[in-house]
Formats: C-alpha cells, sequence, structure tokens
C-alpha cells in the first residue's frame, strides 16, 4: 500500500522507492557509484545538468573524489533541499532517512534524483519508460527512539538481507556474521557513522546530537540487533 504522509518543514521521514517490477535499479558497482553521486548533485536547489557537464567535459569520469574538489572549488553556494541522514542503495530498491529542510524540498529532490538517474540508467542500459515503481514512499518519523532504530534498519538490516533472506520473519539468526558482512557493504552510510569514512552527502542532524561518537552508535546497531528492537518499527519500513 502507498504510503504518503503529509511533508512538512523540520520533520524527518523515512523515504523508500523500488525499481518497476521489483527490477534492478543497480546492475554493478557503477550504478551505485553514480546513485551515491545523484544524491550529492541533486540534493540543491540549482540544476545538476551544468554541473555535470562541467566535470565530465573537464575531468573525464565523474568521482566523489573529483565531485569533491569541484563543490570545494566552486564559487556558487549550495542550497540543499533536504538534509540527508542516512541511505542505504540495494540492488532494486533504496531507502533515505531525510528531513524537509524548506518547503517542497523532499518532493523535489525526489523528482530530480528519480528523473536524473533513471535517465542515466536508460541510456547506459538501452531501455526505455519508467525505472522507478509509481512514486516515492515516505512515512513521518517524529519519536527519537525509534529514530535511532530506523537508522540501524536503512544501514544495517537492508544489506543483512542479502545473507539473511528471512529476518524479518525469523529474526537476526547470527549477528556477528551481520556485523561482519555490513562492515564490508559499500552502498549504505554504516561507515560513515562507524567513523570510518567521511561523506559529501550525510548531514546528521539530530542523530548527530543522538548518537556524536562512532561507539554510541555501534552500541546502538548490537543492542538494536540483539533484543531484536527492529520488530518496534515494522510500521515504519515501508515494504
Amino acid at each position: 500500500m502507498l504510503r504518503k504522509d503529509p511533508i512538512v518543514v523540520g520533520k524527518i521521514y523515512h523515504v523508500y522507492s523500488r525499481g518497476v517490477a521489483k527490477g534492478a535499479i543497480c546492475e554493478g558497482e557503477s550504478d551505485s557509484w553514480r546513485f551515491l553521486q545523484g544524491l550529492v548533485l541533486f540534493n540543491d536547489t540549482k540544476s545538476a545538468a551544468n554541473i555535470l557537464w562541467r566535470l565530465q567535459r573537464n575531468r573525464g569520469r565523474l568521482t566523489m573524489n573529483v565531485l569533491k574538489e569541484y563543490i570545494v572549488s566552486d564559487d556558487g553556494e549550495r542550497e540543499p533541499l533536504v538534509r540527508i541522514m542516512a541511505y542505504c542503495i540495494m540492488g532494486n530498491h533504496y531507502h533515505l532517512l531525510v528531513e524537509e529542510i524548506q518547503e517542497g524540498g523532499i518532493t523535489k529532490f525526489m523528482r530530480k534524483l528519480g528523473t536524473g538517474y533513471a535517465r542515466y540508467f536508460n541510456n547506459k542500459y538501452e531501455r526505455v519508460g519508467p525505472l522507478f515503481q509509481s512514486r516515492f514512499k515516505n512515512v513521518l518519523v517524529d519519536d527519537e527512539r525509534y529514530l535511532q532504530y530506523l537508522l540501524v534498519y536503512i544501514n544495517v538490516l537492508n544489506p543483512a538481507g542479502i545473507i539473511e533472506p528471512n529476518w524479518k520473519e525469523q529474526g537476526i539468526q547470527d549477528v556477528e556474521k551481520v556485523l561482519k558482512f555490513t562492515e564490508e557493504y559499500q552502498w549504505s552510510s554504516h561507515a560513515d557513522y562507524q567513523g570510518k569514512r567521511g561523506s559529501l552527502i550525510l548531514d546528521r542532524g539530530i542523530l548527530g546530537e543522538l548518537l556524536p561518537t562512532p561507539r554510541a552508535y555501534t552500541a546502538l546497531v548490537r543492542v538494536v540487533l540483539e533484543a531484536k528492537k527492529y520488530a518496534e518499527i515494522e510500521h515504519l519500513t515501508l515494504e
């Protein structure tokens, strides 16, 4: 069922979208990197088209390091549409934890992200038609405890489904195995919260206050997995 809570400035939302007919939105690492780049480029009130053109023309292959260099040296002030607090990209869907920081920001950002990435994907794989299934889903997260559990759901439990596909029905069977696997998963913000990676994408907002250190975040992850706290946020998971 499509979930669409009213979007209000200052509120935090879990946002989710998946491929048409549960089809792939990322066929390989280059696609996942391109999606991550989109989270940076399209989170701006200005059009990203000129940035993409200039980067690709002047520097060839667009990498996150090149993108960072461009943003730092760019004369224009960036004006984010949303605060991206967490993300996870999977083969056929993605999750974002975002705060509405200006009127209509989430809707504009999701439109730019979806359109821009679909254009790239369709061109690359010579396909036509929509890439994503219908409109994105969103649900309001207005409880700080649930917000932290949802962070673990996005960063850890989504990738965990690759090695424990039945965890929702049976619970996590091997916590240590899941922790080890997610340590190596590149396509979520898990490593950023662990303090192992800096990010152009994230602005943690209140989560930076609730989880001020990597140790606090790591402790939270273990508690959520071992005590099965994820069962308390089924109403926020959107799947």
